[in-house]
C-alpha cells in the first residue's frame, strides 16, 4: 500500500506477475533453449502470439469469475455437467504428481549449479529434497501475504538476471525485429514453433489466477478491468523472459537434455560473457524454476479443495470461502510436495508422454469452455460477454492448441519409434 493508503502500482498488478511467474519454470527454459539454437531469433514471433493466446485465456476466466462470483471450476460444475469437474480430478492429480517431481528435480539442478554439494547426482538430490520441502513450509507457515512477497523477490530475480545475462551478450536487434515482423517457419523449425507457442506461460496454473484474485477482493466490472490491465504487463514480462531466454540460446549449441540444459547455458555463457554472466544466468534460472515451483505448491491445492467444496454440494460464493485453511487444502499441499519426491528418478519419457497427453487435453478444454459459457448473456450478463475480439483469439487458440495436442500424440504414440 501506498502511504495514502491506496493500494500501489505493484500490488495493483501482482496477481498477474504471480501467474506469469508460475506459469514460467524449467519446461519454458528447456523449450526456448532448443528453440533458440536451432532456429535463433526467427522464433521471436512464437512467443508473442504464445503470451497473446495465455493472456485470452487467463482473461476470459477471470471475466467469467467477476461476472458470476465463482470459480470457472464451479462453472464448469453447475453449467456443463458434474462429469466434468471429475474428468478435471484425474487430469489435475496425474498433472501434479509429474509437474511435482519436473520442478522439484529441477530446483535441484538449480541448487546444484550454485552450490555443489558433493558429486552431482548426489547433490541435486539434496537440492530437490531441500526445496520441495521448503515451499511446503512457507506455504503452510506463510500465508498468501508471505508467498506474495517472497514470489515478488523470486520474480524480481527470474526477470532482471535472465534479461540482463542476455543483454551481456549483445543481441542482435536487427534479427528480433525480423522475427517480430516477418513470421517465418524454415524448414525444420516447425516442432520449435509448436513448443514456443505451447510452452509460454503455462497450463493448469492459468486457473490459479481466479483464486489469486480472489484474495485482493477485486469483483465486477472494475476488478475485471484491472485484470486486464495486470495481465497485460505479466505477458509482457513473460514475453520479454522468452525472448531473453531465444537470445541467450542462439549463441550457444545445446546438446543436454531436461533441466542440465541450464548448466549447460550458464558454462557457455561464462565463455562467452565472462564468469559473472554465468553467475547472473543461475540466480535467474534458480528464481525461473523455484518461482514455479513456489507458485504451484500454492495454487494446485487451491483447485483440489475447491473440487472438495463443490463434490460436498456447497454454493457459497468463492469470496466468502478460506479455502487455504481448509484441510483438503493442507493435505494436497503435503501430497503435492512429498508424493512426487518418491517419482523423480522416473524416465525422462514417461514424463514427456505425460505432458503430452495433458497439454493435447487442457488448453483446447479451456478455450471451448471459455468460447460456450462466456458467450451465454444469461450466464454472465451483457457486459461480460466476450467481444468480438474475444472470440477471435479463443478460437485462434482453440485451432492452434487443438493441432499441437494432435501433433504431440501423433509423434509420440503413432510416430516412428514410437511404442
Amino acid at each position: 500500500m501506498s502511504k495514502d493508503g491506496r493500494p500501489s502500482p505493484l500490488t495493483l498488478v501482482a496477481p498477474g506477475l504471480l501467474v506469469a511467474a508460475t506459469g514460467v519454470g524449467a519446461g519454458d527454459l528447456l523449450t526456448a533453449s532448443y528453440a533458440g539454437s536451432r532456429a535463433g531469433m526467427a522464433l521471436v514471433w512464437a512467443v508473442v502470439i504464445g503470451c497473446l493466446f495465455k493472456w485470452a485465456l487467463t482473461e476470459g476466466l477471470a471475466r467469467w469469475q467477476m461476472a458470476t462470483g465463482t470459480t470457472l471450476l464451479e462453472g464448469w460444475a453447475t453449467r456443463l455437467g458434474g462429469w466434468i469437474r471429475w474428468a478435471f480430478l484425474a487430469y489435475l492429480l496425474l498433472w501434479s504428481l509429474v509437474t511435482g517431481g519436473s520442478l522439484s528435480k529441477a530446483c535441484g539442478v538449480a541448487g546444484d549449479g550454485l552450490l555443489p554439494l558433493g558429486d552431482r547426482g548426489q547433490s541435486q538430490a539434496i537440492w530437490t529434497v531441500v526445496h520441495s520441502l521448503l515451499g511446503l513450509g512457507l506455504v503452510w507457515v506463510g500465508g498468501f501475504k508471505t508467498f506474495e512477497r517472497v514470489m515478488a523477490a523470486l520474480v524480481a530475480s527470474m526477470f532482471v538476471c535472465v534479461i540482463a545475462a542476455a543483454a551481456m551478450l549483445g543481441p542482435d536487434w536487427g534479427a528480433i525485429a525480423r522475427g517480430l515482423t516477418r513470421p517465418t517457419i524454415r524448414a525444420g523449425d516447425l516442432p520449435y514453433a509448436i513448443g514456443l507457442l505451447g510452452g509460454v506461460g503455462g497450463t493448469v496454473t492459468l486457473l490459479s489466477y481466479g483464486y489469486w484474485i480472489r484474495e485482493t477482493g477485486r469483483s465486477g466490472e472494475a476488478g475485471a478491468r484491472l485484470c486486464k490491465i495486470d495481465l497485460a504487463v505479466a505477458y509482457a514480462a513473460t514475453g520479454l523472459f522468452g525472448v531473453a531466454m531465444l537470445v541467450i540460446s542462439s549463441r550457444i549449441t545445446v546438446d543436454r537434455s531436461g533441466a542440465d540444459v541450464a548448466l549447460q547455458l550458464a558454462d557457455q555463457l561464462r565463455e562467452a560473457a565472462g564468469p559473472a554472466a554465468r553467475w547472473i544466468f543461475l540466480v535467474g534460472f534458480w528464481g525461473a524454476v523455484f518461482s514455479s515451483l513456489l507458485g504451484v505448491w500454492q495454487s494446485a491445492p487451491y483447485l483440489f479443495a475447491d473440487f472438495r467444496r463443490l463434490s460436498k454440494g456447497r454454493s457459497d460464493a468463492i469470496a466468502e470461502v478460506d479455502l487455504d485453511r481448509t484441510a483438503s487444502y493442507r493435505a494436497y499441499l503435503v501430497g503435492i510436495a512429498v508424493v512426487p519426491l518418491l517419482l523423480i528418478n522416473l524416465p525422462v519419457r514417461f514424463v514427456q508422454l505425460s505432458h503430452a497427453v495433458m497439454g493435447a487435453l487442457f488448453m483446447p478444454l479451456l478455450a471451448v469452455t471459455l468460447l460456450l459459457m462466456n458467450n451465454r448473456a444469461d450466464w454472465v450478463g451483457p457486459s461480460f460477454r466476450n467481444g468480438r475480439a474475444s472470440n477471435v483469439l479463443l478460437a485462434l487458440t482453440l485451432l492452434t492448441f487443438a493441432g499441437i495436442g494432435v501433433m504431440e500424440l501423433v509423434e509420440r504414440f503413432g510416430g516412428p519409434g514410437a511404442s
